[in-house]
């Protein structure tokens, strides 16, 4: 959360910190240039302008800043189609001085698959070698993993059983979450009981992270009694189930509808004294969303209230939003209200919602309070709130 706010202030500061055509002249150094950069990428539209923000930093692999720099960076120039650019600028950072290692290599993999260039990223890791860097297994799982970022199912299939082969590496724990994953992902869920075998005639150990993919893709899938013989094989691994498994199960019931062997879950995990948290209660107040069933998701806001659980952002917006489709607009508020105290703000169309639906029940105060606050958070939207304002009935005398 301190980090969220020094980037909310430094966002106020960009336009300041980068009005000069020319990036060089951006002040500061270290930590406190790359947060600049990273609160200016947010509204950087122009793609050589988003690498000129990057290249004036002097971004390295060992800083988890600076790596989430590069990410914004790749995700703003997918969706402006400025391939080439990635392309670039990926080359461009393989060549700065201590950029040659095992570990950047593996990064600037993951980047392309995020970028959904998968065949760059096979290219890269096929010349490694060439630009003195060993293939590894550490780099064979960034592969797949671009794979499972891009989405290319078939070519993560096509390298676990082609690769490790050709170039004498031997998959790990991680190869094999990554890859059940994928294969979770594209509806090959059954798959998993051979590369499970295949694990164990390995001898390797799977994870609970193992076991939540698989479980969740057998439900994704419908293969509901194949959840039981996941949950029975953990056991053979000393595993018990913890809530992360339940959140799993529980969200999966959510998706498929199930929402009475959802609850009965958490009313499982509650008499086993086990406790859920915050996602747990997250899912559940969604899938009752979804279903309508506003009350029970209410209850469940409540409950997890009532535990000292703090909602996260999404949930709480679930419910204003659903709250406002279901007419409760008075409920909504009271979300609303706690979702603002923690500096989260739904949504435009959420507010508006909001906003339209207090004033229809004479709640005029506390609409104009609401878009007050909207106009102050969101400067930059303050034209479409003071129309929204302007279509809101006059105050009346009383």
């Amino acid at each position: 959360m301190a980090l969220r706010r020094r980037f909310q202030s430094l966002t106020l500061q960009h336009r300041r910190l980068f009005s000069s055509s020319d990036t060089n002249t951006l002040r500061g150094c270290g930590k406190e240039r790359t947060r600049a950069a990273l609160a200016a990428l947010r509204f950087e539209e122009n793609p050589e302008r988003i690498l000129d923000l990057c290249r004036s930093v002097a971004l390295t692999p060992e800083s988890h800043l600076d790596r989430i720099v590069f990410s914004k960076a790749i995700s703003k120039l997918k969706e402006l189609n400025h391939h080439d650019g990635i392309r670039a600028f990926i080359q461009e950072s393989m060549n700065q001085p201590g950029n040659r290692s095992e570990r950047y290599a593996a990064h600037c993999i993951i980047l392309y698959g995020q970028a959904g260039l998968i065949s760059d990223a096979l290219n890269l890791f096929d010349k490694m070698p060439q630009i003195g860097i060993e293939r590894s297994v550490k780099t064979l799982n960034s592969l797949l993993f671009s794979c499972l970022l891009g989405r290319e199912y078939g070519q993560m299939r096509r390298i676990i059983w082609e690769f490790p082969r050709k170039y004498g590496l031997e998959p790990n724990l991680e190869t094999y979450n990554t890859l059940l994953k994928g294969i979770c992902s594209s509806g090959g869920a059954m798959e998993s009981h051979s590369i499970l075998a295949e694990m164990e005639r390995k001898g390797i150990k799977p994870s609970k992270q193992t076991f939540a993919s698989v479980i969740e893709g057998l439900y994704s899938e419908e293969h509901l009694d194949d959840v039981g013989k996941m949950l029975h094989l953990m056991k053979r691994y000393d595993m018990s189930p913890g809530i992360g498994i339940y959140n799993v199960r529980i969200q999966s019931l959510c998706k498929l509808g199930r929402l009475a062997e959802a609850k009965a879950l958490l009313d499982g995990i509650l008499s086993n004294g086990m406790k859920p948290n915050c996602r747990t209660y997250g899912h559940l107040i969604y899938g009752f969303c979804r279903q309508h069933k506003l009350d029970a998701a209410k209850s469940l806001y409540a409950e997890m209230v009532g535990k000292d659980l703090k909602a996260e952002a999404e949930c709480l917006f679930t419910l204003v939003y659903y709250l406002c489709q279901g007419k409760d607009f008075e409920g909504a508020l009271s979300i609303c209200n706690d979702s603002i105290a923690n500096g989260w703000f739904p949504n435009v169309t959420t507010m508006s919602m909001l906003v339209r639906g207090l004033a229809s029940i004479n709640k005029l105060h506390e609409a104009r309070r609401i878009i007050e606050l909207l106009k102050n958070r969101f400067r930059r939207k303050a034209q479409v709130w003071d129309q929204i304002e302007m279509e809101l009935p006059k105050p009346t005398d009383d």
